[in-house]
């Protein structure tokens, strides 16, 4: 059941991206990757069962958030796709700082959603900086790589600069982030284990994106042409 809801989660998620791209171009690439930034890191909280594995739940609108990166790079180039990952950053720190600051009002006698809050947002603060950085270093590694990639094939093969990148980054992503918040809280197997289920059940979306950058090139052509000489 688990595997079919995040399969279609997966595929949904990606055509909404090519659909946000549709009718609001760049700035919609922009707004897609703070909603899904914000999302996937409170749906990070959740674990699922998932191919044998144990991982969380986030890692699908997190996956899509390096596509909308990579399509911010292939269309409009470094600048604006660095811009996207730094509102991003913004975004989530933000977000971070302003739930931790209203978690400190004392509720009304009759309120009912102070211990879901903190439940959702009283997250350890180790864990809310391993998110950030983790965020903000792949993010900016993915950027680079993927220009890196493209300047040595000349141009060609979008589909190697689209995932190499997004590999190497997601890797970088996931030990970063694991390091940051998991090491010394679990024996080094458990750790280890976390880990790899963490990177490949990321590496098995990243995989999915490709058809859907080349989906994008060949329907918004036109869009691109304009916007690039406006």
């Amino acid at each position: 059941m688990n595997e079919m809801l995040w399969i279609s989660f997966a595929l949904v998620d990606l055509c909404m991206v090519l659909v946000v791209y549709r009718f609001f171009g760049r700035v919609g690439l922009f707004g897609l990757m703070v909603f899904n930034l914000l999302l996937c890191n409170i749906q990070v909280l959740k674990t699922i069962e998932l191919f044998g594995l144990t991982t969380t739940l986030g890692n699908i609108l997190y996956a899509s958030v390096f596509l909308a990166t990579d399509m911010l790079s292939e269309f409009y180039g470094k600048k604006e796709a660095r811009k996207g990952v730094l509102l991003g950053f913004i975004s989530l720190v933000m977000m971070v700082g302003y739930m931790q600051l209203a978690l400190k009002f004392i509720p009304a006698a009759d309120d009912f959603a102070q211990p879901h809050l903190a439940a959702l947002f009283g997250f350890m603060p180790r864990i809310a900086v391993a998110s950030v950085i983790a965020y903000l270093v792949s993010q900016m590694h993915d950027v680079y790589a993927y220009h890196l990639v493209k300047r040595w094939t000349e141009g060609r093969h979008l589909w190697l600069r689209n995932n190499l990148s997004t590999w190497i980054s997601q890797l970088l992503d996931s030990l970063i982030f694991c390091t940051i918040a998991f090491w010394g809280l679990f024996p080094f197997g458990v750790f280890m284990e976390i880990l790899f289920s963490t990177y490949i059940i990321k590496l098995v979306v990243a995989c999915l994106d490709t058809p859907f950058i080349y989906l994008a090139r060949r329907l918004f052509a036109s869009r691109h042409a304009v916007e690039n000489n406006a």
